[in-house]
């Protein structure tokens, strides 16, 4: 363990392992973005990373490390013997500059996870806060690519024509000089297949769906919070039981319900079923965030004469509005993926929602491009609403987690 703790041993094995992630992320890149196969060397970018792992703490000296790699990844890729390997198409000045890019990019990086790390001997902190730099590094890229590289393949495909797709399914490049005509498979989706209607419907059930589902879980999370009643223990410990049982189970018996009540392929019999499978999480969560909120500020407002709801109305909602927010798109993003349900109870195209809608897509009849453009409409809304209001949702899911 105490080899562990000299520079040139963790330097090097860090990098190493780092130079082997960057160069696997770099490829996949490059492949999906020119249409060139792109192969990564594992040995040669061992190899290299250690070299730069070593040369970071003895040298000291960020840029001329991150030359002399970019330099060096360059030279040898453009002669075949980089850490990627390249087809014949990609030229040798193509080669150079990704290996150029792929040097930098591993030296940049080394220098942030590697630091002012001594060569000789550290103490356990400086190693450990090394590894730990490390750690997030790789989650990081690793999750960053594992979720934009699929979408980026989604959104290239859609952009593509029949006839692209037939020759080469694999390149993923996009040809800039199309113009409006890259979006041809959207346009179509909405002249052809009536994709607006589905996004119209998306939208308002989603809405109706948090309405109703604030309207019957705000009461009951404040009952359970803050009233006393039998039983109110056991209420607060169950109200997630529903989701122990899968959706799939109770698919055939909400089919049989539906259709005797005359309820199945129509938008009042999905209106009435998203908020069931959405009223329990909210519950948990408010009941959290009214937990939280000190008893003694509703208290005062009962002894200035204020009843129970006025309290709610006046001092407990604003009070949580964090949480209601977070709430909120939460059980939007719930009713707007939702597919289970909205592929079992309708069959009428006219009232079809946006997974429906993509669901019918997937045919061999209708072109791939087309099913991978309903799938960008149906992500793309409710990701930029999202990142819109991710900091109400951070808020309110860790406001209720520790009381006042």
């Amino acid at each position: 363990m105490k080899a562990l703790h000299r520079g040139y041993v963790t330097s090097p094995v860090l990098i190493a392992l780092w130079s082997v992630t960057t160069v696997i992320v770099v490829a996949i890149a490059l492949a999906l973005g020119t249409g060139t196969a792109a192969r990564p060397s594992i040995p040669m970018s061992l190899l290299l990373g250690g070299a730069i792992g070593i040369a970071m703490p003895l040298l000291h000296r960020r840029s001329l490390v991150a030359i002399a790699a970019a330099l060096i990844f360059a030279a040898l890729t453009s002669i075949g013997f980089g850490p990627m390997e390249f087809g014949e198409e990609i030229g040798t000045l193509g080669g150079a500059l990704a290996g150029a890019v792929t040097g930098l990019a591993v030296a940049f990086s080394a220098s942030r996870i590697v630091g002012d790390l001594p060569f000789a001997g550290m103490d356990r902190h400086e190693f450990e806060h090394c590894v730990i730099r490390f750690l997030i590094g790789f989650g990081f890229v690793v999750f960053t690519a594992s979720v934009l590289i699929p979408f980026g393949v989604m959104v290239a495909t859609s952009l593509k024509s029949q006839q692209e797709l037939l020759q080469n399914p694999l390149d993923y490049s996009i040809d800039l000089s199309k113009g409006w005509g890259l979006l041809r498979s959207y346009r179509e989706l909405f002249v052809d297949y009536s994709f607006g209607s589905y996004l119209w419907t998306s939208f308002y059930v989603s809405v109706v769906t948090v309405l109703v589902t604030l309207l019957f879980s705000v009461p009951g999370a404040y009952a359970v919070a803050r009233l006393r009643f039998k039983g109110q223990r056991h209420l607060s410990q169950s109200i997630l039981l529903i989701y122990m049982v899968p959706m799939i189970v109770l698919a055939l018996p909400i089919y049989m319900a539906f259709s005797v009540a005359g309820l199945r392929n129509s938008i009042l019999g999905i209106v009435l079923i998203y908020p069931v499978t959405t009223i329990p999480v909210a519950l948990y969560i408010l009941q959290g965030y009214f937990k939280g909120i000190p008893v003694e500020i509703e208290e005062a407002g009962l002894m200035d004469g204020l009843s129970r709801l006025s309290v709610i109305r006046r001092i407990t909602l604003p009070l949580c509005l964090p949480a209601l927010a977070s709430v909120s798109l939460y059980v939007f993003m719930i009713a707007w993926n939702e597919f289970l349900l909205a592929f079992m109870l309708l069959d009428d195209p006219s009232k079809f929602t946006l997974t429906r809608g993509v669901a019918m897509l997937n045919s061999s009849e209708i072109p791939r491009q087309h099913l991978m453009a309903g799938a960008v409409i149906a992500s793309v809304p409710v990701l930029a609403l999202f990142m819109g209001l991710e900091r109400f949702l951070t808020q309110g899911l860790t406001a209720g987690s520790v009381k006042g």
